[in-house]
């Protein structure tokens, strides 16, 4: 399915939100924990165009949410129900709270707007981390999706966004995931069926032209 620009009821700034998903810098960073990951997120320009976006998103009035994952120290309250979470817990470079790994990555411009959300569990920015009603709360119904990793946190973040009654919008050029070409099969048989799929310059040309007016 070829990506397209997002219908007009689903593109309206005034109650769209753009979620980064775990672009941070352990994770998609120069130091990351990943560093596969984050290589294929940097070479297939995923990270530079989830910049763009957030770049977009402040000049059109839309709020932005950084959805980050960290743990604490002593790692209470994470889980080690899955094998990945379990995983986690032997890389060399831990998403601990406070530390640079758990910054917004650069190049991504964090906003005084912005909303900066942390989850301590699970694989899932909107499973149990109240970014559910800070999304109702602000109005939002459609949620654009970007960032690592496409094989778990941003097709969970889809089908989280699906299950709870937002329209979700995912700009294929903008996530990423390992091995570099499993991206495009998860969008094309999967995420092609739940969201609405376009592209970066499509979406920032749909979000100029809708402008949220200031105040």
């Amino acid at each position: 399915m070829a990506p397209k620009e997002p219908p007009a009821d689903e593109s309206d700034p005034a109650t769209t939100v753009l979620l980064t998903v775990e672009c941070q810098r352990g994770v998609v960073g120069p130091d990351s924990a990943m560093p596969e990951l984050a290589a294929v997120a940097r070479a297939s320009g995923a990270l530079l165009n989830v910049a763009r976006l957030v770049a977009g998103a402040h000049e059109a009035g839309i709020q932005v949410v950084h959805a980050l994952a960290e743990r604490r120290p002593d790692g209470r309250g994470a889980g080690r129900n899955a094998p990945l979470l379990r995983a986690v817990e032997r890389l060399p470079v831990q998403q601990l709270t406070g530390t640079l790994a758990v910054r917004v990555a650069e190049p991504i411009p964090v906003g005084d707007g912005d909303l900066v959300l942390r989850r301590l569990h699970g694989l899932s920015p909107l499973a149990g981390t109240g970014l559910d009603p800070l999304l109702r709360n602000l109005g939002c119904r459609t949620l654009v999706v970007t960032g690592v990793s496409a094989n778990v946190a941003v097709p969970n973040a889809v089908f989280d966004a699906v299950n709870l009654g937002y329209a979700a919008v995912v700009p294929s050029d903008a996530i990423a995931g390992v091995p570099a070409d499993y991206t495009g099969a998860m969008v094309r048989h999967t995420l092609a069926h739940v969201a609405a799929l376009t592209t970066t310059d499509a979406l920032l040309r749909t979000w100029r032209q809708r402008r949220r007016p200031p105040g």
